[in-house]
C-alpha cells in the first residue's frame, strides 16, 4: 500500500452554474452541513502527514468558500503544491490578488467551449466572458494555468476552435476530458456520448495541435471509457495514490465513491489516516484479492486494477465486477449497446438533458 500524495477538498458543492456533464452527486442537498475552516484546517495537517503533497481545492465551486484564502494559506505553511479548480465565476482581482499572497500554486478553469453562446448554453448561465477575463487575470498574474474543457457530443466538433481559444490564452496545459459519466452525466449519458466519428476527427486535431504547439502547451486528450478496450486504473488503483474529502467530511477513495453502498468514514469522527489505512470504505477494493475472473487470472490485473468500481456499479448494480469496458468482462455488451445507440443515424437529441440545479 502507497501512501497518498493527493487529495481533492471538494470544498463545497455549491456552484453558480448548471452542467449537464456535472459529476457531483444528485442529492446536494444533504450536503449543506460543510467542513468549517477549522475542520478544513486540521484536515489539511492530517494529510500532511500523511504523506499528501498535492492539493487540489474544488467542488462545486471553491471560491463561493469566503474562507479560501485561509485554507491556501494553511496549505502552504505545510509545503502543500495547491491548485484551484474553478469555474473562475467569483475570480474577481482582488480575490485573485489575495490567493495569490496566500500562496496558491496553480489555476485550472472550466469552459465549456469556445464560442459563446454555446459555452453558455452548456453552463446554463452566462459566464463565457467572465471566464475569459478571469483567464486573462490568471496570466497576468504569472500563475500556471490549465484550461479544461470536459468534451462531449455537443461540443468535441469544436475541438480546433476550443484549442485555438487556449493558444490564445496562452494555456500551459489543457485537458480534453472526455465526459466520466457519474451524477448528472450519469443521467445525460446517452445525449451526451458522441459518435465513433466525433472521436476520430477530434483524435486528429489534437494529433495535430500536439505537434504544433509542443514547445508551448502540454495538451491532455483523454477518450471515453466506453470506447477503449481496457479500462483505466481508475485514480491509479482503489485507495493506492489519491483521496477526495466531500464537503460534509466524507473520505472517499475517488470523487464518485459516493454512489456506492459502503460505509462511510468522516473527518468529523475518525482521523484521516486512520480512515487511508483502516477503514472499510478504503479497504474493500484495495488490491487485487477482492477480484472475480476475469481480472483475477489477467495480466493486467495490477494495471488496470479492474477499473472503476463507480463504472462497474452503475452499469451492472454490482461494484465488485469487472469494469463493463473492459472487452473481457462478461458484461460489456452493457456497454456495447450504448455505444451502438450513439452511433446510430441521427443519434440521440439534446432536448433530453437534465441540467444540474443550482445550489
Amino acid at each position: 500500500m502507497d501512501k497518498p500524495f493527493g487529495l481533492l477538498a471538494e470544498l463545497t458543492y455549491g456552484c453558480p452554474l448548471s452542467c449537464v456533464y456535472c459529476s457531483n452527486p444528485l442529492n446536494l442537498a444533504d450536503y449543506s452541513d460543510e467542513l468549517s475552516t477549522a475542520d478544513w484546517e486540521r484536515v489539511l495537517g492530517e494529510a500532511h502527514e500523511l504523506g499528501v503533497w498535492q492539493l487540489h481545492l474544488s467542488g462545486g465551486e471553491p471560491l463561493l468558500r469566503r474562507d479560501l484564502v485561509t485554507i491556501v494559506r494553511r496549505a502552504n505553511e505545510l509545503g502543500m503544491y495547491s491548485n484551484l479548480v474553478t469555474s473562475a465565476l467569483g475570480l474577481s482581482r482582488r480575490r485573485a490578488e489575495q490567493l495569490k499572497a496566500a500562496g496558491l500554486d496553480h489555476v485550472q478553469i472550466s469552459i465549456q467551449s469556445d464560442e459563446p453562446t454555446v459555452s453558455d448554453r452548456i453552463a446554463g448561465t452566462r459566464s463565457f466572458a467572465r471566464k475569459i477575463e478571469a483567464a486573462r487575470l490568471v496570466k497576468e498574474l504569472d500563475w500556471p494555468f490549465t484550461l479544461n474543457v470536459v468534451l462531449h457530443r455537443y461540443n468535441i466538433d469544436r475541438v480546433a476552435e476550443i484549442l485555438g481559444l487556449a493558444e490564445d490564452l496562452q494555456a500551459d496545459r489543457v485537458e480534453l476530458a472526455n465526459t466520466q459519466y457519474y451524477g448528472w452525466a450519469w443521467l445525460n449519458r446517452d445525449a451526451l456520448l458522441p459518435g465513433k466519428d466525433q472521436l476520430d476527427r477530434a483524435e486528429s486535431v489534437v494529433r495535430a495541435a500536439r505537434a504544433r504547439l509542443s514547445d508551448r502547451m502540454e495538451i491532455v486528450y483523454i477518450l471515453p471509457d466506453y470506447y477503449g478496450k481496457y479500462p483505466k486504473p481508475c485514480m491509479g488503483g482503489w485507495g493506492r495514490r489519491q483521496l477526495t474529502v466531500t464537503p460534509t467530511g466524507d473520505v472517499l477513495p475517488c470523487p464518485a465513491a459516493h454512489t456506492l453502498p459502503l460505509p462511510r468514514a468522516n473527518v468529523r469522527t475518525e482521523s484521516l489516516a486512520r480512515i487511508w489505512t483502516e477503514s472499510a470504505i478504503f479497504q474493500r477494493f484495495r488490491g487485487t484479492d477482492w477480484m472475480p475472473e476475469p481480472c483475477r487470472s489477467c495480466p493486467r490485473r495490477e494495471i488496470d486494477f479492474g477499473g472503476c468500481r463507480c463504472q462497474a456499479f452503475h452499469l451492472t448494480g454490482d461494484a465488485a465486477r469487472t469494469d463493463p469496458v473492459c472487452h473481457l468482462s462478461p458484461d460489456h455488451d452493457l456497454v456495447a449497446e450504448v455505444v451502438r445507440a450513439a452511433n446510430e443515424a441521427g443519434g440521440p437529441r439534446e432536448r433530453q438533458l437534465v441540467p444540474r440545479p443550482h445550489r
